[in-house]
């Protein structure tokens, strides 16, 4: 246990505080550790207080290059000892995803910083829970982080929502995650982008992979860069110009107008057919049941994922050295599928690094 909680506690990279003054300047002001001048340009950057409009987001969360980032902003009122300052917002980074472990925990420093006016009682209670887990106060309340499990974090969103907007449409979203394509979605409250992206990962629960989320992306030219190095990734957009972007995505979420839009170089490997439908109308029946929750949904679609992958493994070939079994073309079309099928077993088994190349007869990746 006391080895779980060091682990626990060695997630968090730094802390950082940013201020917007009465004169509307905004200014990174304070961070434990140091940090570079490229990631405080990206917090920067999601922190609300830097764009033209008044709208104030009190938590915005997302990743960049591997790092995860989370953001309170809180309005000052008068009552505080921040006379020059109209508003802030504290930051986190960290290892792990775990918005609701790390909301908590900067609400919680937000009321310090409120109270106090100094990041001094910040730093402490920072470096308590990096070195305990745990930060307790009586006027600002108390944080534990064995409390926030991360698989609470995966299922914390709502399958069922998204199959209520995009019925039998869901199933283009599971083939792209199957597929470990690149999804990008737009709406223009980041609220909304980030529900929907951060629930999209539990359609491929077998994986339990949220490294392939990006739920805040802007269309800057080192963000753009970090996400083109992923294979497959989800990236959430507020700004309709990456709807021109089709270079960035294999599928295109328009989650303003409920449209779902598969790209013209994406069209082949994502064709759909009979095994698509059937997937599909499990998907929605289940999700329409109003006995079952939204981890129920999630564990029927899991089961038949993993039908499905047992079967894509009874058709490949035991590699003998002790890796995946690696599945032949030739061996494929043997089996005389559907077309459809075919071509979706094709690149599934290339998304499960079990596709057999004839120049080595090791898996890969296609081009």
């Amino acid at each position: 246990m006391a080895a779980a909680e060091a682990a626990d506690t060695q997630l968090m990279l730094g802390v950082g505080l940013i201020e917007k003054d009465t004169n509307g300047e905004v200014l990174w002001v304070w961070c434990y550790p140091s940090t570079t001048a490229t990631l405080r340009a990206l917090l920067l950057r999601k922190c609300c207080l830097v764009a033209d409009n008044s709208l104030l987001h009190p938590f915005v969360f997302g990743q960049y290059r591997r790092t995860w980032f989370y953001i309170t902003t809180v309005e000052v009122p008068d009552s505080s000892v921040l006379k020059k300052v109209t508003h802030f917002s504290i930051v986190l980074t960290a290892k792990d995803f775990n918005p609701e472990k790390y909301a908590a925990f900067t609400r919680i420093l937000c009321r310090m910083y409120l109270r106090h006016g100094s990041p001094v009682k910040m730093m402490e209670s920072y470096i308590a829970v990096l070195t305990k887990g745990i930060c307790q106060t009586e006027e600002n309340g108390s944080f534990l982080s064995k409390d926030f499990d991360a698989r609470k974090a995966y299922l914390a969103g709502s399958i069922k929502d998204i199959v209520s907007q995009f019925g039998m449409e869901t199933v283009i979203l599971y083939t792209a995650l199957m597929l470990r394509k690149r999804i990008v979605v737009y709406h223009p409250s980041i609220e909304a982008v980030q529900e929907f992206t951060r629930t999209l990962p539990a359609l491929v629960w077998h994986r339990q992979d949220w490294t392939t989320l990006h739920s805040y992306v802007h269309l800057s030219a080192d963000e753009l860069e970090a996400l083109q190095m992923c294979t497959g990734y989800i990236a959430g957009f507020t700004d309709l110009e990456v709807s021109n972007r089709l270079d960035l995505c294999d599928v295109f979420v328009n989650l303003a107008e409920s449209e779902i839009t598969i790209a013209p170089l994406a069209k082949e490997a994502m064709l759909m057919g009979k095994l698509h439908k059937e997937i599909g109308q499990l998907i929605v029946q289940s999700a329409e049941d109003p006995e079952k929750s939204d981890s129920q949904v999630i564990k029927d679609i899991s089961l038949k994922t993993r039908e499905l992958l047992t079967n894509l493994a009874s058709l490949a070939n035991p590699s003998g050295d002790g890796e995946k079994p690696a599945l032949d073309l030739e061996a494929l079309k043997q089996k005389r599928f559907p077309p459809a099928t075919e071509n979706f077993l094709y690149h599934l088994a290339a998304a499960e690094h079990m596709l057999k190349t004839p120049e080595t007869g090791s898996a890969a990746l296609p081009l």
